[in-house]
C-alpha cells in the first residue's frame, strides 16, 4: 500500500526536484518545537525520497543550538545541489510563517553541509560550544556552526 504522503502533490518544485509535504504541524517537547513542516526531497516527477527537509518553528535554547532548518540528502543522492535546490524553494513558507533570519545549524566538521549554507547565501554567525543540556538533540554535537539565512522582504523575492 502506498503510504499517504506518495499520492500528495508536490507543493514546491523547480524543475528539478519536488517536495513533498510530509508532515505539518509537528511539535517536539524535547527540541521546544512548537509547529514546523516536514517535506520529502524527490526528484521531479518521483516520490521515491531522496532526503528531506524541515522548517522547525519557535525560539528556545534548544532550537538554537538545533536551527530552524535541518536537511538530509540520502548517500546516493549527494554532490548534486539539492540541499540547497530545498532550501531555496523553502523560502515562500519561511516568509509566509514570518521567519526574516532562519538559522541553520551544521556540525563543524560537516564541510558538505556548511558549503550548502554559503552557497545559499547564510553567513556564519558563530562556532557555539553546545551545552550538555542540548546534546542529546543535537546528536552528541559539541559545537555548532550557527548560519544565519537572510531572508529576501515581500514576497515573490528570490535567492
Amino acid at each position: 500500500m502506498l503510504g499517504l504522503w506518495k499520492r500528495r502533490k508536490a507543493l514546491y518544485g523547480d524543475g528539478v526536484i519536488e517536495l513533498i509535504l510530509d508532515q505539518a504541524g509537528m511539535q517536539d517537547r524535547q527540541s521546544e518545537i512548537e509547529d514546523g513542516y516536514t517535506f520529502h526531497i524527490c526528484l521531479k516527477g518521483s516520490r521515491r525520497p531522496i532526503g528531506y527537509i524541515s522548517l522547525r518553528l519557535g525560539e528556545s535554547p534548544a532550537l538554537y543550538y538545533l536551527g530552524h532548518i535541518g536537511y538530509r540528502i540520502h548517500p546516493t543522492w549527494r554532490g548534486n545541489g539539492y540541499a540547497g535546490r530545498a532550501l531555496r524553494l523553502l523560502i515562500p513558507l519561511m516568509q509566509q510563517e514570518g521567519l526574516l533570519h532562519p538559522v541553520i545549524t551544521t556540525n563543524v566538521d560537516n564541510l558538505p553541509s556548511r558549503y550548502t549554507c554559503l552557497h545559499a547565501g547564510c553567513v556564519l554567525e558563530r562556532i557555539a560550544p553546545v551545552p550538555a543540556e542540548h546534546r542529546e538533540v543535537c546528536m552528541g554535537a559539541t559545537r555548532k556552526c550557527r548560519y544565519i539565512l537572510q531572508l529576501p522582504r515581500g514576497e515573490g523575492s528570490a535567492l
